[in-house]
């Protein structure tokens, strides 16, 4: 009874949660197939193993920890492999729209180690509480804590740097 719930509560989960855990994938790789394939790909994974989930109420914790670890395993995996065009081909598929606010923004989050931009993702842009990261990064709460604080201090001397420029 209790692995056919932690199964009902994963696939309702997974339902009501598949575009924030496409954005977030998609935060880390910057490309719709490899956000569509990490998506699927941590899908597949918990699938697999919501037999170990004890408790229902870690579902978006437990599945959250597998989706950032297969973009960061994907990343890994890509690294030897990235090509610097897709910044262009980027920015040339924008048309007319100015997106000058952002930029900067955007680069200094790419600029940031796994570890930084992992947190300040998960706190800023899925509005996720320490507690609810610590858990999916497996750290402690203070950890969370410096290296948010950290990453966001990182971010500011790379902003500042380019404002100096």
């Amino acid at each position: 009874m209790e692995k056919q719930t932690a199964k009902t509560s994963l696939v309702a989960f997974i339902t009501g949660g598949k575009e924030d855990f496409y954005r977030l994938a998609y935060s880390y790789v910057k490309n719709q197939e490899d956000a569509l394939d990490i998506v699927q790909e941590s899908i597949q994974k918990a699938l697999a193993s919501v037999d170990s989930v004890r408790n229902p109420d870690t579902i978006k914790s437990w599945f959250y920890k597998i989706l950032v670890r297969t973009a960061i395993d994907v990343l890994r995996k890509q690294k030897k492999l990235k090509v610097m065009d897709d910044r262009t081909l980027e920015f040339l598929s924008r048309g007319k729209e100015d997106t000058y606010q952002d930029t900067d923004l955007r680069e200094a989050l790419e600029e940031l180690p796994y570890q930084y931009k992992t947190i300040i993702i998960l706190r800023f842009f899925e509005d996720m509480k320490i507690e609810e990261i610590a858990d999916i990064t497996g750290d402690n709460i203070n950890t969370v804590k410096t290296r948010l604080y950290r990453g966001l201090k990182l971010m500011r001397i790379q902003l500042t740097k380019e404002e100096l420029s």
